[in-house]
């Protein structure tokens, strides 16, 4: 049931979304959207039904005090909208709708058509799904990222990739398909994670995932402390990769290959892309693209409890220096079930990020895909 009492009216909303689960190597993609959320200080309006889609057998729920009382967070996907800035500063705002949740254990046509109910509801214009992929990428470059979409038109004016992929799914290629059915524009982004140190966090992935969102709406982001966290685990694998020699060889022999594939595509364009972007951070005059304190316009208190938020953690230790053995993977709209073994995830190096967390805005073809992350 859709309960929409009490939000005001947006302005050209776009729904971004993120889900926990087989879509999210390293839990990039739900952390980008966690980060959005704290930053822009989004209040939750609406949830859905966590007995229509969840086993919490296996996402169970948790209990906690608030204020010597217990209450229970049950796993399940929450709405909030925050309001933003353009990238100048100076433009229209726009609104985003922040969806960030598990993937259903049941029910996902359903799943996708109360979500895509949420967007017809709110008017939102485009849908920009969230995921992140295991893949053979050293952890010392810039992180591949791609875009695709299922919409010829739109791979066009905003410079995505068409999908092609076959094989099976999560619930990220689901929700793109039925976007594609009900005629709502919908892109996914991929930031492609080392599958070498595949556990969470990886802030180095999500950073890399909110540079081309930032890209692909025009938006101003807040970083926050993530670039220093990007670089504080890059240092942290690089330490851990130094202690085995064979962790280090193995990780040189992917920079060479992603050295030498990236050696012809690197453009004026990518170079042009990102010193826009440096500019954009460093105009005081850009304004912060916050949203409104509070949250919401009209200051209400969100109706569902948030998800406690965890601290820094260390640099899990690399588990091995070959590949994993094959198994079912996701699609990103495009991708192959088994991107650590496939050798087409490369990318253009069009982000050079001072902080260690750049992006490539075309990076995984068609055929890359994530795997079961593991989460």
């Amino acid at each position: 049931m859709i309960e929409l009492e009490g939000v005001p009216e947006l302005i050209d909303p776009v729904m971004v979304a993120a889900f926990e689960g087989w879509n999210d190597a390293g839990d990039a993609a739900s952390a980008a959207v966690a980060h959005l959320d704290r930053e822009w200080k989004g209040e939750v309006f609406a949830a859905l039904d966590a007995e229509d889609y969840y086993d919490f057998q296996v996402n169970r729920p948790t209990v906690f005090l608030d204020g010597g009382v217990r209450k229970i967070t049950w796993p399940t996907t929450r709405l909030s909208v925050v309001r933003v800035g353009d990238a100048n500063g100076k433009g229209r705002a726009r609104d985003l709708v922040l969806v960030r949740g598990i993937e259903p254990s049941m029910r996902w046509r359903s799943f996708c058509n109360e979500i895509l109910g949420f967007a017809h509801e709110l008017g939102v214009e485009m849908l920009v799904v969230l995921g992140s992929l295991l893949g053979d990428t050293p952890h010392t470059r810039p992180v591949p990222v791609s875009g695709v979409t299922s919409d010829a038109e739109l791979a066009r004016r905003m410079d995505l990739e068409e999908s092609r992929y076959e094989g099976p799914t999560g619930i990220v290629g689901i929700l793109q398909e039925a976007c594609t059915h009900a005629g709502v524009p919908a892109v996914s982004l991929w930031a492609a994670v080392p599958h070498y140190v595949s556990q969470p966090p990886n802030p180095k992935a999500s950073l890399a995932l909110l540079n081309r969102l930032e890209d692909l709406l025009d938006v101003r982001i807040p970083l926050g402390e993530l670039s220093e966290d990007a670089r504080a685990w890059q240092l942290g694998v690089d330490q851990l990769a130094a202690e085995d020699s064979e962790v280090a060889e193995y990780v040189q022999s992917l920079e060479e290959a992603r050295d030498t594939a990236d050696l012809p595509e690197a453009s004026g364009e990518a170079i042009a892309r990102e010193f826009e972007r440096y500019l954009r951070r460093r105009d005081p005059q850009s304004g912060p693209g916050v949203a409104t304190e509070g949250g919401l316009a009209d200051g209400r208190d969100g109706s569902f409890h948030r998800d406690s938020t965890s601290g820094r953690t260390r640099p899990p230790r690399p588990v091995s220096k070959e590949p994993r053995e094959p198994r079912p993977g996701d699609d990103p709209g495009t991708g192959p079930t088994n991107p650590g073994h496939d050798k087409g995830a490369r990318d253009s190096a069009d982000e050079a990020d001072a902080s260690g967390g750049a992006d490539s805005a075309d990076s995984a073809k068609p055929e890359d895909g994530p795997e079961d992350s593991g989460s």
